[in-house]
Formats: structure tokens, sequence, C-alpha cells
């Protein structure tokens, strides 16, 4: 329920930024007409992601047993690669992406309605795919069906009322931390489902060592224990993983933090030309 909560918050509060930039471009440039072509869009957009979350988990649940570890074990690998991607991204393009989309939208705006719809489908349906690939694969483990769905919607609830709060100026958050603590929290959650991944993938027979265990800290943690439960849930730490998953595991969050931090203390240097003024 915590990892599928924070990846509703996440990827809502992106895809509700991107919207709330939207309307205040058109309602401070007095084209309040165009408000029915951007909710056009993004009604759309989420459309889309519900639906292809729904065609994630039909097409999951028809195939045999080989076929669907085979299945999620890809849907866990792309989504981690997206959400790698998603945090990298945000971190780099936070600060320039009121402007780009403003400048976008205003092209959208001369070339007509058709083309407002479009750009504001494309902003949000991104997110939206992200977010039913993210939240497919953090819930294949678990073991009560509500709890991720519940989850997943008080983040996009809490993100909604968020983005309406920034757009009103009634709430000020530092989005600069806010995408640095969720990127390290998501980093985290990525690398239990690239584990989960490596474990579908030894499932299906395309890896071998199902059976080699790497510990069993069963007697410590057990898996029916509540902090069990939540360090299985949250970051999809088993207490008997195989050496393929650990190794897994290792691989995927040391180098990803190491670069994520030493991203997050680089500052960029004025140049000669702004020192100057």
């Amino acid at each position: 329920m915590l990892a599928s909560y924070l990846i509703g918050l996440r990827e809502g509060l992106e895809a509700t930024l991107v919207v709330s930039v939207l309307v205040a471009f058109l309602v401070k440039s007095d084209r309040r007409d165009k408000l029915p072509q951007v909710w056009t869009g993004v009604g759309a957009a989420v459309a889309l992601s519900v639906g292809f979350g729904a065609l994630l988990t039909f097409t999951a649940a028809h195939l045999a047993h080989t076929g669907q570890e085979l299945f999620d074990a890809i849907t866990s690998l792309l989504a981690v690669a997206f959400v790698t991607w998603m945090i990298f991204w945000m971190r780099r393009a936070a600060r320039a992406l009121s402007g780009e989309l403003r400048g976008k939208l205003s092209d959208a705006l001369e070339l007509g309605s058709i083309a407002v719809v479009v750009m504001a489908f494309l902003a949000v349906a991104r997110e939206g795919l992200e977010t039913a690939i993210l939240f497919f694969a953090s819930v294949q483990g678990a073991t009560a069906t509500p709890q991720p769905l519940i989850g997943i919607s008080l983040g996009l609830i809490t993100s909604a009322l968020l983005g309406w709060g920034l757009y009103r100026s009634a709430v000020r958050i530092n989005l600069t931390k806010f995408f640095t603590w969720t990127g390290l929290l998501l980093i985290l959650v990525a690398a239990g489902i690239f584990k989960y991944g490596v474990h579908d993938l030894q499932e299906a027979n395309l890896l071998p060592g199902l059976n080699t265990f790497a510990f069993d800290i069963s007697g410590v943690m057990p898996a029916t224990s509540w902090y069990g439960a939540l360090l299985s849930g949250m970051f999809n730490i088993t207490p008997q993983p195989s050496v393929a998953e650990v190794v897994a595991w290792a691989c995927y969050l040391v180098p990803t933090l190491v670069l994520f931090l030493r991203h997050s203390r680089v500052k960029p240097t004025p140049s000669p030309a702004s020192s100057a003024a």
C-alpha cells in the first residue's frame, strides 16, 4: 500500500503540475475558451492509462504459468527502466518544465483546438502509462489486492490536492526537495521491482538458481509479521531471496544511488557573463 501510494503521489504530482501549468497559462492569457480542450485531452489520457492497466491485468490473468511469469518479468524490467529515466529526467528538467510547456501550448494555440487537445493528451498520457506499468509491476507480489489499489488512489488524490493548492498559491512546497526525497524512495522501490523481475525470470526457467538462496532471515523477519509485510510490500525485501535476486538488487541500487546523489550535489556554475552582470 505504501509503495503504491508513493507511485501515485509522485507520478500524480508530475501530471498535476503539467495540467496546472497549462490551465494557468490559458487563464492568464485570457484564453479560457480553450480550457475544455485541455480537459478533453487530460480525460482521454486518463482513460488510456486506465485501459492500459486493465489490459496488463487481463493479459497476465489469461496466460499459462510460464507465460505469466515471463510477462510479469518483462513488465517489471520495463517499469524499472521507465522509473529510472523519469527520476533523472525530472531532476534535470523540473526547473525548465513550466517554460517548455508554455511554449508548446502557445504553438498549439496557433494551430487550433485539436492541437491543444493533442498537446494536453501527450503531456499527461506519458505519466499515466508510466504509472500503469509501474503500478502493475509493483503489486505482482502483493497478497492483498485492495490495498495497492487503495494506496495508489490515495496517492493520486493527494497529488491532485497538492496541485490545486499550488495552482491557487495556498500551498507552497519545495519541489526540488520533494522530487529528491521521493526519487530516493522510488529508487529503492525500483530496486525491489528489478529483484522481483529476476525472480520471475527464474520462475519461467530462463535464469538458473531459483532454489539457491543467498540467506534465510525468516526467523528474524517472518513474512507474516507486520514489518516483514511492510518491507516486502514497499521494497520487495524478502526473508529468503535467491543469490541472483540479491545480486540484481545490489547491481541496480548501488550505482543508481551513487549517480543520483552525485547529481544532486552538482550545482551549476555561473557563466562569465552572468558573473560580470
